[in-house]
């Protein structure tokens, strides 16, 4: 096994460590909104949710640096260079996340200041590391853009799939960079704000993500190398041509022209097209030629990001960002359910397919046996779909008794916080959270069972 493989193996922990921490921020936020004044006080609402999505930027960013690592010696068969560097802006990434988190706890919040900025937080969602852990991520996508490039060259070989993984390096790099000035203007902080969120977070790691799921799918099925890099040109395609004009459902929203949410409704939908079309060929391929995947669970969690992705970030998302609905639906629990959809369904399933790979070929397993899996497959997806549904109930009732009847006051808002729909909602979400992390408890001990019977079967066959 390569250097660089191991190095996917820590990753991939620590993606499920910081996930964990997500799970369980996610757990409180929800309590917060069926038992008012809860931990008030100590752990503050605005700190769970700051909690929740900060470890999902970098849990998935973990998973996506553990995939690179993994499957890039075997794509252009050599080690990764510098894997030395990379290593240790993994043990960087590591204590700055601890840190953060620590400071996140304790300390909170800090003064509108120049020192608040660096060492507390930005107070920018999504982004709201202080500067210096944003210095410490840039630095660890700097040394991954590195490191692939430096490989390609080292091994004298460019692949198609390589190829456009060096050309995400660029923007994957260049558009965190919005992360760090600070702009007193604030339609024009929400707007490179904006270019930030669905540049780097929906269209950058969507490149990304195709990447992966190529790569994994020619592991996982022996797909040909045609098929996924077609559909993954025609990702590229999509991304420069719809993701920039998609970004438009969010201009609308910081006084440019109405055209804009018209623009951006539309196009911000096409995005996943092409990673469903991926999927579908390759299995449909695999059946034709009557091959069978020796690892179920890595097959299954393809699936599910491939319609996920479609359903979550698609389908969900052109029905929120159709002007005449996100008019209404704009910020409230709609939104929510669109992003715990796409995110879930784009990223953290594709994530979780490379890991049970990763298990199967670092444990030299001919298949992953037992039934755990298909409990964390059930739970996980249950839960999830379930708290989608729930915050769409909520989100619903918000944008008719908030907005399309109260008029977006705060007597509205306050009112609608009691609407019978709302409130049924958000125990539901609870309900199902809770579900989702029974889920989650399971997937891990599936991950740990695995790992410990390829340890047992590979000495077994040492020794004899």
């Amino acid at each position: 096994m390569y250097k660089s493989q191991k190095l996917a193996l820590k990753y991939f922990t620590a993606s499920l460590v910081v996930f964990g921490l997500l799970v369980a921020a996610g757990l409180l936020a929800a309590i917060y909104y069926v038992k008012f004044g809860f931990l008030f006080g100590v752990l503050d609402f605005n700190v769970a949710k700051m909690l929740h999505i900060n470890a999902l930027i970098i849990s998935l960013l973990m998973g996506f640096l553990g995939a690179i690592y993994w499957f890039l010696p075997d794509e252009l068969g050599h080690e990764t260079v510098g894997i030395g560097l990379a290593t240790l802006m993994f043990y960087v990434l590591c204590a700055a996340v601890a840190v953060v988190i620590l400071v996140y706890i304790v300390v909170q919040h800090g003064g509108s200041n120049e020192t608040a900025l660096w060492f507390i937080n930005q107070g920018r969602k999504y982004v709201e590391a202080p500067r210096w852990a944003s210095i410490g991520i840039l630095a660890v996508l700097c040394t991954l853009a590195y490191n692939v490039v430096a490989t390609a060259l080292r091994a004298r070989k460019l692949t198609g799939v390589t190829g456009v993984l060096i050309a995400a390096m660029v923007p994957l790099t260049l558009v965190y960079l919005i992360a760090f000035p600070s702009i007193t203007n604030m339609s024009v902080d929400l707007y490179w704000w904006w270019w930030l969120v669905h540049m780097w977070v929906e269209a950058t790691w969507e490149i990304i993500i195709g990447c992966i799921m190529a790569l994994a799918l020619m592991k996982l099925l022996d797909t040909p190398r045609r098929i996924v890099e077609i559909w993954l040109y025609l990702e590229v395609a999509l991304v420069l041509g719809t993701g920039i004009l998609g970004l438009g459902h969010h201009y609308f929203w910081i006084g440019t022209p109405s055209y804009w949410l018209s623009i951006g409704g539309v196009f911000s939908a096409l995005e996943p097209l092409p990673l469903l079309g991926m999927v579908v060929h390759a299995t449909y391929d695999a059946g034709r030629h009557q091959m069978k995947a020796s690892n179920k669970p890595a097959f299954y969690w393809l699936l599910a990001e491939a319609f996920g992705n479609f359903i979550g970030g698609g389908i969900w998302g052109f029905m929120m960002t159709l002007p005449q609905i996100n008019l209404f639906s704009h910020g409230t629990q709609w939104t929510v359910s669109h992003g715990h959809f796409a995110f879930y369904g784009a990223y953290v399933t594709g994530i979780l397919a490379v890991i049970y790979i990763a298990i199967q070929h670092s444990r030299q397993l001919g298949q992953i046996s037992g039934h755990l899996w298909k409990w964390a497959f059930a739970l996980l997806n249950l839960g999830m779909i379930g708290m989608v549904g729930a915050l769409l109930v909520s989100g619903m009732a918000q944008s008719f008794y908030e907005r399309a009847v109260g008029g977006s006051t705060l007597e509205a808002f306050m009112a609608g916080q009691g609407n019978p729909w709302f409130v049924q909602g958000m125990y539901a979400r609870l309900g199902f959270g809770i579900l989702f992390a029974a889920g989650f408890i399971i997937l891990i001990y599936d991950f740990v069972r695995i790992s410990r019977q390829g340890s047992r079967l590979s000495g077994r066959g040492a020794a004899a």
